[in-house]
């Protein structure tokens, strides 16, 4: 074995000692203290650079443990240490890697430890291949011949080319390194694919060399040219193939599919190449032994992945060929035999008898591919394009025809077995399964229903045909015998495709509705496809609007009306209350105009209510309200006053009740929030607001009309008593975290801009008092989002109007603004100001800043006329924000000060603010963006940090050229990897730079060079992160 003279030589004792350090790490008798004491001790040894020393000594060493150190040593030295490592004793070191590789491996040392030589190789040569001359020319196949010459056994030397793939498609290169490193896994491809082919075709098969030879291959795969791969696949065919007497080999028959698979998703021949090299061999040994489809082993499952792999390869094939006469060559069948057998395995697969997850677990593999199938059918080109000729169907069309016959057969088979899949079992049967299987289920459910999807694209109203007439032909069943859980199914099915069906009239869909269906299901019990029909008809609350007023059996109120009704019906079962109350709201909510005339039955739902939990009559109130809100706004007044004066008398004996009582007062105000909640969203009219701003005379008209109503006693009584009770709650129990989530729900609900406003909306200001008044007792991210949200409603836009241009604040929102934002900034920054309260609480302070930004956008003067002291506490406390380490809070505060800089830059009623503002505090918000860029801020963060010093620089050039100079070169200034050069050359080009591209560029540039990263792939890959 080569000597090690050039490493550093330690003694005997030394070495021995830091074995022993080893072997305590390793060792279970110490406590995980002094284990991780140990390793810190190890990492540092391995950092000095004596440790090359230890290399050798711990190679021969005895223990396992200390062999592997010695051998990740050598890698990690290599790695990290490769720039004080003497250049003149690389090729020394290269031929010492390989005979201490080769000495391990023929003197049985374990596998890790030669895999960590093996690396250990591949890193030197990626420090010495590359350049010109290169220092290891044909490295790979050198270290092959060398490591070969040895008696390196043939599964050992195959592994080592694992290895080098592996390490050099990951390895950190950049630009022409990259390039020569990946010529050369090239210039090796010959030697790799003859030494797999060796290893693949000898006539007893060795287990251990085929995997490594298979292994070897798939790591190579993404190198490899196709004319390198080919002649590989027909081998790999043959390994799968059974002998005549014994069966399949399972150990050897998934290993070749294994790798069957990756060259057709990772390799040249990805993406639908290689068909009569690789699809149309596939399908004639499918053809001949897929026979195995179906059945629930460990070799029709690596099938399964195969079929599925071949589909998702050769999606296009089959789609054009699923009716072609062109024979595939060597076999006597056309290609629309193989790939109509193709499809008939796929379906055995997607149908394999059984329950997903219980039974079986390769059902839901095969999903995907008829999403991909069903594109790839529309998109099919035909060779003849020939046009009819005197009424005859062109070639094209008959193609097209035969083809579309061919495609419903498979797709009216898919939906069959998808229906069958879906279905739960019995009762009896699912008490035994597991919570996990049972939540296994639901999720392949719901799978199932995005491939039923793409089946509806194909057949269409086929589709529901299918599914109304077997509940027809379940329903004629003696009772008793109808199958519940198929009817179930079926129902799902429909559920599941409701988005791809045309919100249109459909006669199959008014069958569902009407007394064939949806009169014949059970109204007790079954709780299950209650259910079902439950989440069903909410899914198609739209579809109701399709439907004319005519009087006929099947218009919109009978259908409708029946759909309520029996949605009702399930509202007192506990089982069924959520998702009734769900199906009642989306009901009514769509079909507004069309239920007002029933506005009596909603009394009377509303008059027995009783029976229904709190936590679901918010819903039912809020279904009730979007009927209201379809009434003429005076004939609003008394619903609303019926519905919303208990919860507010509800709310205030709460308020008043024993104070031992909290919890139960506690649910009581929240449930009693979520339904006003509700409502004050029921009463928001379904149309955008931004598609009905005009000044046409109806909306002039109606909008008056809803004034007055506003302003009838009764409705101002309300809102009074309304505001009242929640300004009690939020002076009482902000502090308390659910009842602050429901107040700001409420508080969102019930506020509104201008064109959204309904009677019992309550205006922004008195609401941002209370909100600013919580933020007193305790600061929150939700109370911050709350004030952003009604700062927008204090300056909306205009009703009405016809200017382009924004319009200027109203002096009373002005004065709101004056008199709250200085308790706003007191309570934050009161909070913000403790020490670590910033790192502590990301969320308030993104909140906080995203508050500050809105007030900066539609008030900037508000900031203008702060106390004495505010601006400044505010202005320090968002440059300490800039060195947060939590991106989102970074951004948020970035935002804001470019917001301000510009706009008060920008405004000709500031007079000297501007340069106040820049004058205070442009050079620490200059210092914490360089900073930023040096390493203190994530890097997530740069371009938000570039955007703001674009700002600083094109409103301020003078001063960005002082201050960036200054701080850039203060003593104090951040340490980084950016040398004076490098820092002169940035300032000028910030300076120099006439737009954002030129800043941009510039800042992106100082910043790699001041975290080590330039030249490094992750470097420029993640710039724009």
């Amino acid at each position: 074995m080569s000597s090690g003279n050039f490493l550093p030589d330690l003694s005997p004792p030394d070495v021995q000692q830091a074995a022993q350090l080893i072997q305590q790490a390793y060792s279970s008798a110490h406590a995980q203290v002094d284990q991780r004491r140990i390793q810190q001790e190890l990492v540092e040894i391995q950092r000095r650079p004596e440790a090359w020393g230890l290399v050798v000594p711990f190679l021969e060493h005895p223990d396992p443990n200390v062999q592997f150190f010695g051998a990740h040593t050598a890698q990690v030295k290599i790695m990290r240490d490769w720039d004080s490592f003497p250049e003149e004793n690389a090729e020394h070191l290269r031929e010492l890697l390989l005979k201490l590789t080769s000495h391990s491996i023929l003197t049985g040392k374990g596998k890790v430890v030669c895999r960590k030589l093996f690396v250990a190789i591949t890193s030197l040569a990626l420090r010495i291949a590359p350049g010109s001359p290169s220092r290891w020319p044909d490295w790979i196949v050198s270290a092959v011949n060398s490591l070969s010459s040895s008696g390196m056994p043939p599964d050992q030397l195959l592994a080592f080319l694992t290895i080098v793939a592996e390490e050099v498609e990951t390895a950190d290169l950049l630009g022409s390194s990259k390039m020569q490193m990946h010529q050369s896994l090239l210039d090796a491809s010959p030697m790799v694919i003859q030494a797999v082919i060796t290893s693949i075709t000898r006539p007893t098969l060795i287990l251990p060399e085929l995997q490594s030879a298979l292994k070897c291959f798939q790591a190579w795969i993404y190198t490899l040219r196709a004319n390198d791969i080919t002649p590989i696949i027909p081998l790999l065919i043959t390994i799968m193939t059974p002998a005549p007497d014994s069966g399949f080999d399972e150990s050897t028959f998934s290993v070749a599919s294994d790798v069957l698979q990756e060259i057709m998703t990772r390799s040249s021949l990805a993406g639908g190449a290689g068909t009569s090299t690789l699809t149309e061999p596939l399908l004639v040994w499918l053809n001949a032994h897929g026979d195995r489809a179906g059945s629930i082993d460990g070799v029709s499952h690596s099938l399964c992945k195969l079929l599925v792999a071949l589909g998702d390869h050769s999606t296009m094939y089959f789609a054009s060929n699923i009716t072609s006469s062109k024979p595939i060559p060597g076999t006597p069948y056309r290609r629309a035999y193989f790939v109509q057998k193709f499809l008939h395995l796929l379906l055995k697969y997607t149908g394999l008898s059984g329950y997903y997850g219980i039974d079986e677990e390769e059902s839901e593999m095969t999903l995907g591919f008829w999403y991909l199938f069903q594109e790839s059918l529309w998109s099919v080109e035909y060779e003849d394009q020939a046009e009819d000729q005197d009424g005859i169907p062109s070639l094209l069309d008959v193609k097209e025809n035969e083809q579309w016959t061919v495609v419903n057969a498979v797709y009216v088979q898919l939906v069959e077995i998808l229906r069958r899949k879906v279905m739960w079992p019995d009762q009896r049967t699912l008490s035994y399964w597991a919570k996990d299987e049972v939540d296994r289920f639901q999720v392949y459910r719901r799978d199932v229903g995005d491939t039923l999807i793409n089946a509806y694209y194909i057949l269409r109203n086929d589709m529901l045909g299918y599914f109304l007439e077997d509940m027809q032909k379940r329903f004629a069943q003696p009772n008793g015998l109808q199958g519940w859980e198929e009817i179930e199914a079926t129902l799902h099915c429909i559920m599941s495709i409701q988005e791809a069906v045309p919100l249109e009239d459909n006669l199959f869909l008014a069958r569902l509705f009407g007394p064939d269906v949806l009169g014949r299901l059970p109204t007790s019990g079954q709780d299950r496809i209650r259910r079902t029909m439950l989440g069903l008809i909410a899914v198609y609350s739209t579809w109701f609007t399709t439907q004319t007023n005519a009087p006929t059996p099947t218009s919109t109120p009978s259908l409708l009306m029946n759909a309520i009704s029996y949605v009702v019906t399930a509202l007192p079962e506990p089982a069924l209350c959520l998702p009734a109350a769900n199906a009642l709201r989306d009901l009514c909510d769509a079909n507004r105009v069309a239920l007002a005339p029933h506005i009596g039955a909603f009394a009377e739902l509303h008059a027995g209510l009783s029976g229904i939990p709190d936590t679901e009559k918010s819903k039912v109130l809020q279904s009730i309200a979007s009927v209201i809100q379809a009434l003429p706004p005076e004939e609003e007044i008394p619903p609303i006053q019926a519905i919303v004066i208990p919860v507010i008398e509800k709310l205030a004996q709460a308020l008043h009740g024993p104070s031992q009582l909290v919890d139960e007062t506690r649910f009581i105000i929240i449930s009693q929030l979520q339904t006003l909640s509700g409502v004050a969203k029921g009463l928001t009219r379904t149309q955008d607001s931004l598609l009905i701003l005009d000044e046409s005379p109806e909306e002039r008209a109606e909008a008056e009309r809803l004034q007055r109503a506003r302003d009838d006693y009764t409705m101002v009584k309300v809102r009074e008593d309304l505001f009242n009770t929640i300004r009690n709650i939020a002076r009482y129990w902000s502090m308390d975290a659910g009842v602050s989530d429901a107040l700001s729900d409420f508080f969102r609900s019930i506020t509104s801009l201008p064109s959204d406003i309904t009677l019992l909306s309550l205006p922004a200001a008195p609401i941002f008092e209370i909100v600013c008044l919580a933020c007193q007792r305790q600061l929150t991210a939700v109370w911050l989002s709350l004030a952003n949200m009604l700062v927008i409603q204090l300056d909306p836009p205009t009703l009405f109007s016809t200017s382009t241009l924004k319009s200027t604040p109203s002096p009373e929102a002005l004065r709101v603004i004056s008199t709250l934002l200085p308790i706003l900034l007191e309570a934050s920054l009161g909070v913000l100001g403790q020490p670590g309260a910033m790192e502590a609480n990301p969320d308030i302070v993104q909140a906080f800043f995203g508050c500050m930004d809105t007030i900066a956008k539609h008030f900037l003067v508000g900031f203008y006329r702060l106390p004495p002291g505010a601006l400044d506490a505010l202005m320090q406390c968002a440059v300490t924000s800039l060195s947060l380490q939590e991106r989102y809070s970074l951004v948020a505060t970035c935002t804001f000060l470019e917001t301000l800089i510009r706009r008060t830059a920008s405004s000709d009623d500031l007079g000297d603010a501007s340069t106040v503002l820049i004058q205070g505090h442009g050079r620490p918000i200059l210092r914490a963006i360089l900073c930023g860029f040096a390493g203190v801020a994530p890097r997530s963060a740069t371009q938000n940090l570039i955007e703001l010093l674009s700002i600083v620089a094109s409103k301020f050039p003078a001063e960005t050229r002082t201050w960036m100079t200054d701080i850039l070169f203060a003593d104090d200034f951040v340490q980084s990897r950016a040398s004076p050069e490098a820092k002169r050359t940035f300032v000028k080009a910030i300076i120099g730079s006439r737009s954002p591209k030129k800043t941009r560029e510039a800042a992106q540039q100082f910043t790699l060079v001041a975290r080590g990263l330039e030249g490094t792939s992750f470097g420029y890959a993640s710039v724009n992160i």
